[in-house]
């Protein structure tokens, strides 16, 4: 891109900007003139309803005086076209009702027609004075060679002194020249006029800070610490890293200082009360210069709040939030909620949508016939701690009387007879010869575990009586399906046990 090219996109960047809207347009002179005469240099809050009233009611008088080139529309309608222009801002205050501020495009636009406005000063001794000693002070605070830093102090030094002495002495003093306190008024309402636009500015900051924090929160695409964090940053790189956060910053360590604040208003009333000043100020602008304090006041007011109700948002979200709320219809109704604000945007103040009244009718198998009852969750009663002395004696035969199967015995019992010559056929059988501790009904499960630990088979037609004996001496009968003893004399019986063979002949009784 050519250099004539880039300077013209750079131009038509800044034709595009909210201030130069404003002031190029054709009713610019009247839209600027009812700013000023409804917000006033402090850009005093208005309410909504109030304004619309004032705009309609300026508008007929400039009417009456001649001028035809206005803007059209009800005062509601044509406030709502400054919104959409960016040059009016509506909120909340305080008490909760809506009010109109100018917003920092607007109050820019006001101060150059203001400036533009007032007698403007040639080339002076005071203009060039000024000059020369912002770049001496800022060389002095910056420079980074010592030694010259030190020779810059002592020549002020020097200077301050010899004025000084010079003063003591009894020398003539000098008095300032009428075009001197001009210029020098000139410059120091140029300066304070700035501050509103510059506050704005800082507080149009956090209010689209606080839009992105809720617009955060309800697409729930990052975790709520994540967008907390990331405030965080972006408040501490909005006071340290752009100029209109260092310039409130700066007013707010002012503030805090009650010796600048005091030397503030000394230095302006000592100015105002100069023999020259009534006839080169008017009486608003020594009323501007006196309200100096409490514009910058009201300025860091406003920033204050404003950023008070963005930690509010995020103290609301955190302490309103359920972690077990329905997720599905949180975010429906956050999508709708979304919708609706991009819908609003596009539309009229005038605009409607049908929306039915109630859904659509849904249909549900079963609804819940019992809900949730406080008096189900009652703890139960605490347990008591009993003393040991009160518990039963024990010996060692009870405790082993009430354990389970001893296996040990059951499995040598149950070898035993099959090594004998006389075997028992079943289960039940090689139980009822069992002496009685070992006929415990726990005894029975030993049996049958035993037996499918050798993969033996029951038979499930035929049943079989196990005549149990319980420790205190009670019986017990079970009917368990019939389990055979394998052949002992099968050769390929995996669990055959060993004994010398049988004579010739031996029989099987």
């Amino acid at each position: 891109m050519s250099g004539i090219a880039g300077e013209l996109a750079g131009v038509r960047r800044a034709f595009a900007q909210p201030t130069l809207t404003l002031l190029h347009q054709r009713q610019a002179a009247v839209v600027i003139t009812i700013f000023r005469e409804a917000f006033g240099r402090n850009n005093v809050p208005i309410p909504t309803a109030r304004l619309h009233a004032q705009v309609e009611e300026h508008l007929a008088e400039v009417r009456a005086a001649g001028e035809t080139d206005l803007p059209t529309g009800s005062g509601r309608e044509i406030c709502q076209r400054w919104m959409r222009g960016q040059w009016l801002v509506r909120s909340l205050d305080e008490g909760g009702r809506e009010v109109y501020t100018l917003t920092s495009h607007a109050q820019q636009a006001l101060e150059l027609v203001k400036n533009l406005a007032r007698d403007r000063a040639t080339l002076s001794e005071h203009r060039i004075a000024t000059i020369l000693g912002t770049v001496r002070r800022f060389n002095a605070e910056a420079n980074p060679d010592r030694g010259a830093r030190v020779g810059l102090l002592n020549a002020e030094i020097a200077r301050l002194q010899a004025e000084r002495d010079r003063l003591v002495d009894g020398a003539e003093l000098v008095g300032a020249t009428e075009d001197y306190m001009l210029e020098g008024f000139t410059e120091l309402l140029s300066l304070v006029s700035a501050l509103p636009s510059d506050f704005a500015r800082v507080e149009e900051r956090f209010a689209t800070i606080r839009g992105e924090i809720l617009a955060a929160f309800r697409a729930e695409d990052r975790p709520p610490g994540q967008v907390i964090d990331d405030y965080l940053a972006r408040a501490d790189a909005l006071m340290t890293a752009t100029q209109e956060g260092r310039a409130f910053e700066g007013a707010f360590a002012l503030l805090r200082d009650d010796g600048l604040v005091t030397q503030l208003r000394e230095d302006l009333t000592a100015l105002l009360e100069h023999p020259l000043a009534d006839r080169i100020t008017s009486d608003a602008e020594r009323a501007e210069l006196r309200g100096t304090v409490r514009l910058v006041r009201d300025g860091l007011d406003r920033v204050l709040a404003q950023r008070s109700r963005v930690t509010a948002t995020l103290k609301e979200y955190i302490v309103s939030r359920d972690a077990v709320r329905d997720r599905e219809l949180e975010q429906t109704l956050r999508q709708v909620e979304s919708e609706l604000m991009t819908w609003m945007v596009g539309t009229g103040p005038r605009a409607t949508h049908d929306v039915p009244l109630l859904p659509a009718r849904t249909g549900i198998e079963h609804l819940r016939e019992r809900f949730h009852d406080p008096a189900d969750d009652v703890l139960p009663e605490r347990i008591g701690h009993p003393d040991p002395e009160d518990a039963p004696p024990l010996s060692m035969a009870d405790l082993v009387a009430q354990g389970g199967p001893r296996l040990a015995e059951l499995r040598e019992r149950l070898d035993a007879s099959l090594a004998s010559l006389a075997p028992a056929g079943s289960l039940g059988e090689l139980f009822d010869t069992l002496e009685p501790p070992l006929r415990r009904p726990v005894e029975v499960f030993g049996l049958l575990h035993l037996a499918a630990d050798r993969d033996w088979t029951s038979e499930e037609d035929s049943v079989e009586a196990f005549a149990a004996v319980r420790p205190d001496g009670s019986t017990r009968t079970f009917a368990v399906p019939r389990t055979p003893l394998p052949d002992p004399d099968r050769p390929d019986r995996p669990d055959r046990p060993d004994r010398p063979d049988r004579p010739q002949g031996e029989t099987r009784a």
